[in-house]
């Protein structure tokens, strides 16, 4: 069955359910869990702004979204120590999240990604977009849709 699960998780109320589903799963499964972070690249400088003041806004957003990416894998982890799960935190930086998603998913030879979903309607969809949809088009590998 499976033995390793990647869990992107953003550190909201609807992550943490795909959090103890794929801890209720893997731990019956003796399956290894991945949490994954995703932060997205700072957005490019504005017309005018000067170089150190990009600098600057550039490295608080490392800072900040490292900060955040530690305290959001360090509670998944908590939680798989409690479970009796392993489990191994990943956080990555990239300008395609869905993208980035699938690939960390090949590249740790994870053969399930768990992920939840809002399950907004079309327009809602249309106005904030859906990371799960785009990884489930994008995904070779199984996705388990938390609702």
């Amino acid at each position: 069955m499976y033995k390793h699960l990647l869990v992107p998780v953003d550190g909201s109320e609807l992550s943490q359910h795909a959090v103890q589903a794929a801890l209720a799963l893997a731990k019956p499964l003796g399956a290894q869990v991945s949490g994954l972070v995703c932060e997205s690249l700072p957005v490019l400088p504005a017309v005018g702004m000067h170089p150190s003041n990009y600098q600057l806004a550039a490295d608080q957003h490392r800072a900040y979204t490292d900060a955040h990416a530690e305290k959001v894998l360090g509670e998944f982890e908590a939680a798989a120590r409690a479970a009796g799960v392993a489990f191994k935190g990943l956080q990555l930086r990239s300008d395609d999240v869905d993208q980035a998603i699938v690939d960390a998913a090949r590249e740790q030879g994870c053969d399930l990604i768990v992920m939840a979903t809002h399950g907004r309607s079309r327009l809602g969809e249309w106005l904030f977009g859906s990371h799960t949809k785009a990884v489930l088009a994008k995904s070779r590998l199984p996705v388990l849709v938390i609702h």
